[in-house]
């Protein structure tokens, strides 16, 4: 197999390492067993991961005399709900899981969020590992203990920070990735460089058509880059007291659209994308940043093929949605600003600056069609 990079994640009995290696599926049964996992392992996945893998994993832990018990989901920010909560549990009472059992999230961004908070409650907490399946996943969402479910009111807003074992990425599952999935990911990615690393920011500008083409090399070393951002921000704030926050640019304004949406017409990284660029423009707007900071994230996010303008919903439609959302403290919306690329910094909004900026924002895009959008790889 490929030479193994390892990421250490810091948070004292918590601490955990994140294992990056082509191949690593391969001897998923070994990897088990040196973790110290105890009679059942639950697999939890959704029907895309299982079509393309479940068979040969199931098959290599069969002959480690691993007892495994699939649990397979509908795919989809859809299934991030209590009631598929409900079901992982009852799966779990019904053979019998004990504090000793462990669970696998094996999948993208929805099946761990799932599993970490089936893992955070089922008799107060059994231990699970992360083994992420898409961009996502494997830049971001596996690593830093954030578990949980959507709300019809927002995104994220039912959960626990609850650390796994272990991360255990396999670049080599990204290879069976839909484009359009694949495209999406890249949003947090770019965050890592604007939020953490103007060098990381323009190693992926100038990466990106390799990048587009998932070439191995350069896709271990974004995702690498990105574990060791995150690894520094959780360890330094782990409950997101504080610092953690950072992480949170391009979200306020993203999550807010993909609750618009029904969680339906825009993927966690199109909303993302989205959110990027727009949050750059209100802090220009708020003088935070110059327009060359805003420019060259749009530059970015479109050569990524993402697009940067918010669909049709009113500055009223997309600031009640903001208001849902959990990062408001005291009822305000709190922010995260870029000042320059690799620097950032938080801070409240007012709703009427909002609304001003909006529809001055709006009747720029107007006169400038160039920005209006970009096309959407892989998109049917």
């Amino acid at each position: 197999m490929a030479s193994i990079s390892t990421v250490p994640v810091f948070l004292g009995e918590r601490s955990y390492d994140i294992l990056i290696q082509a191949g690593l599926l391969e001897k998923l049964g070994d990897r088990l067993k040196k973790l110290g996992a105890k009679g059942r392992v639950g697999i939890v996945t959704d029907r895309h991961v299982a079509r393309h893998y479940m068979r040969n994993v199931l098959d290599t832990l069969k002959r480690d005399d691993i007892e495994v018990v699939p649990i397979i989901l509908a795919p989809g920010e859809q299934s991030k709900t209590l009631k598929t909560i409900g079901r992982i549990l009852d799966i779990l009472a019904r053979h019998r899981f004990e504090r000793s059992s462990l669970l696998v999230a094996f999948g993208g961004g929805v099946v761990g969020d799932l599993t970490g908070f089936a893992a955070a409650i089922y008799q107060r907490g059994i231990p699970f590992v992360q083994i992420p399946t898409t961009l996502v996943a494997q830049a971001d969402s596996s690593v830093g203990g954030k578990t949980g479910v959507d709300h019809r009111l927002g995104k994220n807003l039912i959960g626990a920070f609850y650390q796994p074992k272990a991360v255990w990425i396999d670049p080599l599952s990204l290879r069976t990735l839909p484009m359009r999935e694949w495209v999406a990911g890249l949003a947090e990615v770019i965050k890592y460089g604007i939020i953490a690393d103007e060098g990381f920011f323009a190693y992926v500008h100038r990466e990106m058509p390799r990048l587009l083409r998932r070439q191995p090399d350069i896709v271990a070393a974004v995702v690498k880059r990105s574990c060791e951002i995150k690894a520094q921000v959780v360890t330094a704030d782990e409950r997101e007291s504080d610092r953690r926050r950072i992480l949170n640019y391009g979200h306020t304004i993203g999550h807010a659209l993909e609750a618009l949406g029904g969680y339906e017409s825009l993927l966690h990284g199109e909303a993302v994308g989205i959110g990027l660029v727009q949050e750059a423009d209100l802090a220009c707007f708020q003088g935070i940043c110059d327009r060359e900071v805003v420019e060259k994230i749009r530059d970015l996010v479109r050569s990524a093929g993402l697009s940067d303008r918010i669909p049709g919903w009113s500055s009223f439609q997309v600031w009640k949605a903001m208001l849902h959302d959990k990062k408001v403290s005291g009822g305000q919306v709190v922010g995260v600003w870029p000042e320059r690329i690799g620097s950032v910094r938080m801070a409240s909004i007012d709703e009427q600056l909002f609304h001003r900026w909006y529809k001055a924002s709006r009747a720029e895009s107007g006169v400038n069609k160039s920005h209006s959008k970009a096309p959407l790889q892989g998109r049917k």
